[in-house]
């Protein structure tokens, strides 16, 4: 029988692996699904891959809430929206420096600047309610409608749908929730044996795991000079991880918000949110330099909380 501590941190790696495993299979078999039903190649980037991404923050922050405590899946949201500007970005370019396109700028940015802002709003008193929840959840309905407007209409089917789009979705939705379970209990267990709360170990450790999906798209986007693909990965990421996972784990459960949340983390979400845009705005480019600034910024985050 393998110690407590050693069981726990195999089932954290396990927990990455399969999530990492699952939101790959999904992101696949949706895409491919959605090029078969018709959806043209650009909205299945901002909307199908960009929710699906979001997947291992779902399944962790709803699991999370309903058999842990809700400051686990809260915790999970909003380290992750700040691991994703801090190091998903900040790796992304040091990998290789990327200019930001203009359209990103322009349609998606104000979105997650609002989303953010949002979020704040509905937490400085303490809680998330279901109304709050519902509140979200219409937001991302008109997040995800203007998105579809704006863009030119149904294509045509690219590509026949398969047995293997639906074994791709189905697979990967089993994954993520093995990947989900393992990761929570295994978290949880580590560092709370350490006495590390909750609210910590939602930042650190679920946000770092359910992370791994876009860090994995940007830095491989970047090796390909695709910078472009990094920012729009990072920005409709940390909108969806607000307005949709957020707004379905109030509805479930309400989430209660420690003062800590209000006082230190959703601060330093605003902080490296406008950072991140600032230095996207900057010569429209994301520099090395910028990318050590923002790891750097990530790093002591982590550290001050640790």
């Amino acid at each position: 029988m393998l110690p407590s501590t050693a069981w726990h941190a195999a089932l954290v790696l396990v927990g990455v692996l399969c999530l990492y495993l699952g939101a790959e299979a999904l992101v696949r078999g949706a895409t491919r699904l959605a090029l078969g039903v018709g959806l043209r190649a650009a909205v299945v980037g901002v909307t199908v891959v960009a929710f699906a991404t979001t997947t291992p923050e779902l399944f962790v922050a709803v699991l999370a809430g309903a058999g842990y405590a809700s400051a686990l899946g809260l915790g999970a949201v909003v380290g992750s929206n700040i691991a994703n500007i801090g190091l998903v970005l900040g790796v992304a370019a040091l990998v290789r420096p990327f200019d930001v396109d203009g359209e990103v700028l322009r349609r998606h940015v104000p979105f997650m600047l609002g989303a953010t802002g949002l979020l704040v709003v509905l937490a400085i008193d303490g809680r998330i309610s279901a109304f709050d929840g519902a509140v979200l959840l219409v937001a991302l309905v008109v997040f995800t409608g203007t998105l579809l407007l704006r863009s030119s209409g149904r294509g045509n089917a690219t590509r026949e749908v398969t047995a293997r789009d639906l074994l791709l979705v189905g697979g990967g939705l089993l994954f993520l929730l093995a990947g989900a379970r393992a990761l929570i209990e295994g978290g949880t267990g580590l560092l709370a044996g350490f006495g590390i709360p909750s609210r910590v170990i939602g930042l650190t450790v679920l946000a770092l795991g359910t992370s791994l999906p876009e860090l994995a798209t940007s830095v491989v986007s970047a090796r390909r000079d695709e910078g472009t693909v990094s920012v729009a990965n990072v920005v409709g990421s940390n909108i969806y991880n607000v307005l949709a996972v957020l707004g379905v784990l109030a509805l479930f459960v309400p989430v209660a918000v420690p003062r800590e949340v209000v006082t230190v983390d959703l601060p330093a979400l605003v902080v490296f949110t406008l950072a991140g845009v600032v230095l996207m705005l900057h010569r429209r480019d994301v520099s090395r330099l910028d990318g050590t600034l923002l790891l750097g910024g990530y790093v002591v985050f982590v550290g001050l909380l640790v």
